[in-house]
């Protein structure tokens, strides 16, 4: 009986620990979503780069034109320009799903005249998590 209380008390404590290092890590990863929504809103360039990897594709649809944009392109792009108003612009993350140092979030972006639905890919480099990947669905509202 000892026993088996023992290994029950170590499970329970493995468990909790697991629970705790995934609820760190999904932390850590919003962080990262919110760095973009802010760096695409501030049009700052540093909180991009904090979010995305240099390397990372931004990959969806213009209108009817399929697009592969690098990473490089697409930053220096957005932030150019004056600084968004932050109230025209409402985004959420709405999913985290974590598998080893790999991630995918799930976003909604509600700009004015258009719905962003956004899938990200992340991966954890060098203790941070990055974005090296962006599929985008686009719908006019």
């Amino acid at each position: 009986m000892k026993i088996t209380s023992l290994i029950l008390f170590f499970c329970l404590l493995c468990t909790t620990g697991f629970s705790q290092t995934l609820e760190e890590e999904k932390a850590a990863i919003a962080k990262t979503v919110h760095l973009y929504f802010e760096g695409m809103i501030e049009r700052d360039r540093d909180k991009l780069d904090q979010a995305f990897d240099p390397s990372a594709r931004l990959i969806g649809y213009r209108g009817d034109k399929f697009t592969v944009t690098p990473y490089e392109e697409w930053a220096s792009g957005t932030a150019r320009g004056a600084k968004r108003n932050p109230d025209d612009f409402k985004n959420h993350l709405i999913e985290i799903d974590i598998k080893g140092y790999t991630a995918v979030a799930k976003t909604e972006l509600f700009w004015p005249g258009i719905y962003y639905y956004d899938f990200l890919t992340l991966i954890k480099i060098d203790g941070n998590w990055k974005i090296v990947h962006k599929t985008w669905y686009e719908k006019k509202r």
